[in-house]
């Protein structure tokens, strides 16, 4: 055991004090979050033990069923978009143009911006009166005036154009790393066998980025699951409900109307979705090709 500790002291000393971080706020709530959604428990007074009263509730709530709809609408507004952007972004800045670094700031911008000030300004831009910058702009060309964040169709589509913005600077960043990755030899070899700029963009580039693809999407997904934020600053989960994602309305069960022990089962089921997602993904996208 001395010679154990004199060659691994340094390892439980540093191991120790993060695995019980570990516990305390990772594995604790977890578990206590599951013992919760089988009880009644409102923080004030005694919890009740109810089985499975609170999970059978979900089933029967139509109102979660279409928070968990208007989260799967938001995502495909979200994913893709996000993803081309940032590659569209990530090819600007890798090829080679004047003030690059410049650019990159520029773009990257939004993702160290205060998220609030960020939406203050989305939510300016897309009123549904003619104060709006958008209706301003479509007045100049003769089109009628749109409700945008007031009109239940239009909505969550603003919202997802929002997170779209806030977001696609940092997967920029992460297709930018991918690119720089990529050896030049490849390019050279395809320019002297007559490949055009999109050839090898096809050929090369978009093949050789598959890690970097299922990364992205892996994490544009989760985060789109997670969607909270610009429906809280912006809708409060309105027009008729349209922009109430499956998070915003977790927040509303355990914080507003303090049904703590249901918005658990919320959370369960969100964790649930995110999990099939990201195994299905994992399955047919995630799979190593020695592409490298």
């Amino acid at each position: 055991m001395k010679k154990h500790w004199d060659k691994y002291s340094l390892i439980y000393i540093f191991f120790v004090p993060i695995m019980i971080h570990f516990l305390i706020f990772q594995v604790f709530p977890f578990a206590f979050s599951f013992v919760l959604t089988f009880m009644d428990w409102k923080i004030i007074g005694d919890s009740t033990f109810v089985g499975f009263e609170h999970w059978a509730r979900f089933f029967q709530d139509d109102l979660a069923h279409l928070a968990i709809w208007n989260t799967v609408v938001f995502s495909i507004y979200y994913i893709i978009p996000t993803m081309g952007l940032g590659l569209i972004l990530a090819l600007i800045i890798n090829s080679g143009i004047r003030f690059a670094g410049f650019f990159k700031g520029i773009f990257f911008l939004p993702v160290v911006t205060s998220f609030v000030i960020v939406a203050g300004i989305w939510g300016w831009m897309f009123q549904g009166t003619a104060d709006g910058l958008i209706n301003m702009m479509l007045g100049w060309f003769g089109i009628e005036q749109q409700l945008f964040l007031s009109d239940s169709d239009q909505a969550l589509a603003v919202l997802a154009g929002l997170s779209i913005l806030k977001v696609s600077g940092s997967t920029m960043i992460y297709y930018f790393a991918g690119l720089q990755s990529i050896p030049g030899q490849l390019y050279e070899a395809a320019k002297i066998d007559g490949a055009n700029a999109f050839r090898m963009f096809w050929q090369i580039t978009f093949p050789l980025l598959k890690p970097i693809h299922f990364y992205v999407l892996i994490i544009t997904t989760i985060s789109s699951f997670q969607i909270f934020d610009s429906a809280f600053l912006l809708t409060g989960g309105g027009p008729n409900n349209s922009t109430t994602t499956i998070v915003y309305y977790l927040y509303e069960q355990g914080f507003t109307s303090l049904n703590l022990s249901y918005a658990a089962v919320l959370s369960y089921v969100l964790f649930a979705i995110v999990l099939v997602i990201s195994l299905i993904q994992r399955k047919f996208l995630g799979k190593d090709d020695n592409i490298y």
